[in-house]
């Protein structure tokens, strides 16, 4: 076997994961997996149709010439290293923001490899430049990791912010995650289920339900937890969704917590929907989710860097702001950023 085949065999077969939370008392803890809180259709089933079929209809969309539209500006790097009072938000890329609170500095799902894939060379490939890097950023206090799919979780990202000057940042993850990042060398880490909630530098942090799955290789479907992350500072409450399809889970949350002054919620990888609509909400869905979660404004998430499914990589604004015409929301109520905009929360206020 050449050095090829072992090393695609390994990234198949390396993320295999023991699983021993199945707790009859917790209907999401299954006997072979964590599931979803509400029936839905088999997320994935159809996966070989769809390729079939994109294959058919030469999706997805190649880039322009020139590349997509989507334009990406130089963060003010001097500021948000020397910010300690300001509230602010970053979009860096698909799910990647830094958020600024209280004078601690957040990461969510950090992904700043050019490829989110297992291997280097193959993968889905960043459509856009990074508008910052790792040894940009300001230190970074506290990360939160939604599931462990590669575009969410990165394995050269994880490590090199666990070695940032300074210390390593509390890494915050859904169940079954804290075994691999310690396979990683990474040890402050804080595991949780849903609806646990744990202090950290003053602000509370809560894991809460969201319609998806988890999986790195072919053994581990289901083995580790996902979920989305609520942050709660005295002045401030966050809601960051990761990755999701549309569910009542949002109805739940948003009873539990009343309101948000801000989410994070997807608006990209959405078609096909017959196939997607499970476990990646459109901007539609995302729009009913702004409202289910009772929030001020809200963020969209997760378009516009990696081609990951078959509508085209800039149509999610245009979607959104279809959405929210239909629904009578104005739209400086569910913006989105450019690549390295940062937005200061007092301007949410």
């Amino acid at each position: 076997m050449n050095k090829l085949c072992r090393l695609f065999l390994l990234v198949l077969l390396s993320a295999c994961a023991a699983y021993t939370y199945y707790d009859p008392g917790k209907a999401h803890h299954g006997r072979e997996g964590f599931r979803n809180n509400y029936p839905h259709a088999p997320i994935g089933q159809g996966f070989w149709k769809w390729q079939w079929e994109r294959w058919r209809a030469h999706l997805p969309q190649a880039a322009p010439s020139g590349g997509w539209p989507i334009p990406v500006v130089k963060a003010d790097l001097a500021y948000l290293r020397a910010n300690r009072s300001e509230g602010t938000l970053t979009w860096i890329g698909h799910a990647t923001l830094l958020l600024q609170l209280n004078g601690i500095n957040i990461l969510t799902d950090p992904q700043f490899s050019a490829r989110a894939s297992p291997l280097s060379f193959v993968g889905p490939q960043r459509q856009v430049g990074l508008p910052l890097s790792i040894a940009d950023l300001p230190h970074i206090d506290i990360v939160v990791i939604s599931h462990n799919h590669y575009d969410h979780l990165d394995r050269n990202t994880v490590k090199q912010l666990n070695t940032q000057p300074g210390g390593a940042p509390h890494f915050f993850v859904p169940l079954g995650l804290k075994a691999w990042l310690n396979g990683e060398g990474i040890s402050n880490i804080s595991e949780l289920d849903w609806w646990d909630q744990q202090t950290e530098r003053g602000l509370i942090i809560h894991c809460v339900p969201v319609q998806h799955w988890s999986a790195r290789g072919l053994a581990d479907r289901n083995k580790t937890l996902w979920g989305g992350w609520v942050i709660e500072a005295r002045n401030f409450r966050f809601f960051f969704a990761g990755d999701t399809g549309y569910s009542q889970d949002f109805q739940d949350i948003g009873r539990r917590f009343g309101n948000f002054d801000l989410a994070a919620i997807p608006i990209g990888a959405y078609e096909p929907r017959w196939f997607m609509q499970t476990q990646h909400v459109n901007p539609e869905e995302a729009v009913r989710i702004h409202q289910d979660l009772h929030a001020r404004y809200s963020v969209g998430i997760h378009w516009g860097t990696f081609v990951l499914t078959d509508e085209p990589l800039d149509e999610p604004p245009k979607k959104l702001q279809q959405a929210l015409a239909a629904a009578g929301i104005a739209p400086e109520r569910f913006f989105v950023l450019q690549h390295g905009e940062t937005r200061k929360l007092a301007i949410l206020q």
